[in-house]
């Protein structure tokens, strides 16, 4: 897909990006390493710079082998084009690959001119021809090195975000789409909540279908995991959904097919997904379910909370052909609501109580049996339960959070 590619480009922070120095403020002094195997080359940049009084520190190695423990604590390298370990554009190239973060300016000949050119093209912040530079201009050199290679990774990081806002859009388009429906009789409330680990969307989802007048398919699934690989996943499985009840393929029939979607998609046998499947009759009122994996939806409604009494079966993507047997609840009581939730709202930590063990079930019950509940409009409730959660959490979710929150309209 798209986001997989777009993903690849963008590079993560190393341990070697993490120990290099700080970039130099104007007024500090730059750590340069010389790279270079002639001693009369070396001194001659070393007299340049102490005669010029630039405020640089040089450290000098003769060959790329011996560079390499060193490029993690400078700021700028001073590249020979000509090493015995390492010729012409080859040299910079390895530099590159073991320290991606240092600016690089390279030495010519003059009669090698062109290879600084190339050199630039390449990565390098900027090239000198050996002989025709004093102390002033290589100093101011290294500078500019060293500033254009701190505004290249700013316009690296910004072009990363970017990319991720794009993706992050996209994905948003086929993990949580807009519902499909016309019924008067009950209004449904999406809402979603990333985890605070990611920029991107994470693997769950969520769908509701009207197929006839009376017959609303609502759907909130999970795929395992916070990678790359989880959100397109999700939108497949989303999509697949949607595509099975617009056909109207029979209810028991449905999580088989997307069980065999999850397989075919999958990159890895460890991938897996949990679905809460429900589908309401707006004549009765009443709802059959089936999970796969999935935390019970709450039934809420006046009186109070209570989980409904619904086999979980087994997740998707383990054993292929597990019966998972469907429950028929009644949504019954005045002012009742169906909660449907991923588990990313129960997994969240009790600290602001005597117990700083999971939030589970019992906890998000005892957090909708709130008064101020009562007194929430539908719309608002969803957004008010995760900001509780959040609150006995001590801070933001660590896993990604969908619901659908079903009510009846009033008349």
């Amino acid at each position: 897909m798209n986001g997989d590619r777009a993903a690849s480009r963008l590079e993560t922070t190393t341990v070697e990006d993490l120990r290099r120095p700080p970039p130099p403020g104007p007024a500090d002094r730059l750590r340069v390493l010389l790279i270079e195997d002639d001693p009369g080359d070396a001194f001659l940049v070393q007299e340049l710079l102490t005669e010029a009084r630039a405020p640089v520190d040089l450290d000098i190695a003769v060959d790329m082998a011996s560079a390499r423990g060193r490029l993690a604590n400078v700021h700028c390298v001073l590249l020979d084009l000509g090493l015995p370990d390492a010729t012409g554009l080859d040299g910079l190239r390895q530099v590159l690959q073991h320290s991606r973060g240092v600016a690089v300016c390279v030495l010519t000949g003059l009669e090698d001119e062109h290879l600084g050119i190339a050199a630039v093209g390449e990565g390098a912040q900027d090239y000198l021809v050996k002989g025709q530079v004093d102390g002033v201009l290589l100093s101011r050199a290294l500078r500019y090195a060293v500033e254009r290679k701190r505004a290249d990774d700013n316009a690296r990081r910004l072009h990363e975000v970017e990319l991720r806002q794009a993706e992050s859009a996209r994905l948003e388009r086929g993990l949580l789409p807009k519902p499909l429906m016309s019924t008067p009789a009950v209004s449904v409330v999406p809402f979603y909540r990333p985890g605070r680990h990611r920029a991107l969307l994470g693997g769950d989802f969520f769908d509701v279908v009207q197929t006839e007048p009376e017959c609303l398919h609502l759907l909130v699934g999970d795929v395992c995991g916070h990678g790359v690989d989880e959100a397109p996943l999700g939108v497949a499985l989303r999509v697949a959904w949607r595509a099975l009840v617009l056909a109207a393929v029979p209810d028991d029939d449905v999580l088989p097919s997307l069980e065999q979607v999850l397989v075919a998609e999958r990159r890895s046998d460890e991938l897996f997904a949990t679905v809460a499947m429900a589908t309401v009759d707006l004549k009765d009122f009443t709802t059959t379910v089936r999970l796969a994996g999935h935390p019970p939806p709450l039934l809420l409604n006046r009186a109070g909370v209570r989980q409904c009494e619904v086999d979980t079966g087994l997740v998707l993507g383990v054993v292929a052909g597990v019966p998972r047997p469907a429950t028929r609840v009644s949504l019954d009581g005045e002012g009742w609501s169906l909660l449907i939730y991923t588990d990313g709202l129960i997994e969240g930590r009790r600290i602001p109580t005597e117990r700083a063990d999971r939030l589970g079930v019992e906890g998000l019950i005892e957090l909708l049996d709130h008064p101020d509940r009562a007194q929430l409009p539908p719309e608002h409730l969803p957004g008010w339960l995760v900001g509780k959660v959040e609150e006995r959490n001590g801070g933001p979710l660590a896993d990604d959070v969908a619901v659908l929150l079903i009510t009846p309209e009033r008349a």
